[in-house]
């Protein structure tokens, strides 16, 4: 059973105009997680407050989260990005390539919750962010739910059905040997309750010569309609703003991927693109983006 043990506030740095950044942890399942939160002034129960969930083996301090939580600070929104621990202590950075790999897509699912559940503690209007494979772990934690405690969701460039099932066509042209055999093995190791077991891999997700658990590579690579974004977005009820880039070559479907369902949801998910911005909404791409969110929160409040 997941349980959290407190908040603690490590650092409190004066911004301009009375705005704060804390850096933060919390503790599950003996492991600490950290997160940057990230307020305006003045910080009421009523400011909106953003969770904000990056993208594969990334973590809160990469351009993009950090970008667009300070845009949206200077919009009167307060931002919570924390890094997903992916089975470590403490994680900061990108994933190093060279630490073994054991983690699953739920592990996400519930440390999104957990934030989610102690931004509820500062703000009465929450919403969700996730970037890449990020929106889709966080369109994951919403559908889990019959009544999601956030008030909307935001999917930055989300990975697809489509994007997904590319990635994994290409392993073999991209690390030297056919996924099949390692796929079949590992699942053969899962369902003989040997999840935990090591497997050298030539490749998993953007790391050569990986070593994984069997679980975890079933995890990433095994067939799961939950890898379809756009799918699980249609089974939501709360408002969802999609964002998509224009020159976005790492998930180029995005527009057509969610399209449909933005014209056939009424309203309820809404699609928008960013002209000439890439996967990474860089510089001034990022104010664009905070101007989408603040519009889409003023318009579900």
């Amino acid at each position: 059973m997941r349980w959290l043990m407190g908040l603690v506030v490590l650092v409190a740095l004066a911004q301009p105009a009375g705005a704060a950044e804390q850096e933060l942890e919390l503790q599950v399942d003996g492991r600490t997680m950290l997160a940057t939160l990230r307020t305006p002034a003045p910080m009421t129960p009523d400011t909106p407050l953003v969770v904000m969930t990056h993208g594969t083996l990334a973590h809160k301090d990469m351009e993009i989260i950090q970008d667009v939580a300070k845009a949206l600070e200077q919009r009167g929104i307060a931002s919570l990005a924390h890094t997903l621990s992916l089975g470590l202590d403490r994680r900061k950075g990108m994933y190093d390539c060279a630490t073994r790999h054991d983690y699953v897509v739920d592990d996400a699912v519930a440390e999104i919750g957990d934030w989610v559940a102690k931004a509820r503690g500062m703000s009465r209007f929450v919403v969700t962010l996730g970037h890449s494979r990020g929106g889709n772990q966080v369109a994951r934690y919403l559908a889990a739910s019959e009544a999601p405690p956030v008030a909307g969701a935001v999917l930055l460039a989300p990975v697809t059905a489509k994007a997904d099932a590319d990635l994994r066509a290409s392993y073999a042209q991209t690390y030297g040997k056919p996924l099949g055999p390692l796929l079949e093995k590992a699942t053969k190791a899962v369902a003989a309750g040997r999840g935990g077991e090591w497997m050298d891999a030539p490749g998993f997700i953007y790391c050569r010569n990986a070593v994984v658990t069997a679980r975890a590579f079933v995890s990433f690579y095994g067939a799961d309609a939950g890898q379809d974004t756009a799918a699980l977005a249609a089974r939501l009820k709360l408002p969802v703003l999609v964002l998509a880039a224009t020159k976005d070559a790492v998930v180029p479907d995005v527009i057509a991927s969610f399209t449909p369902l933005a014209d056939s949801s009424g309203g309820r998910v809404q699609l928008a693109t960013i002209e000439d911005a890439d996967h990474f909404f860089r510089d001034l791409f990022a104010e664009d983006v905070a101007d989408r969110i603040a519009e889409f929160i003023k318009q579900a409040r």
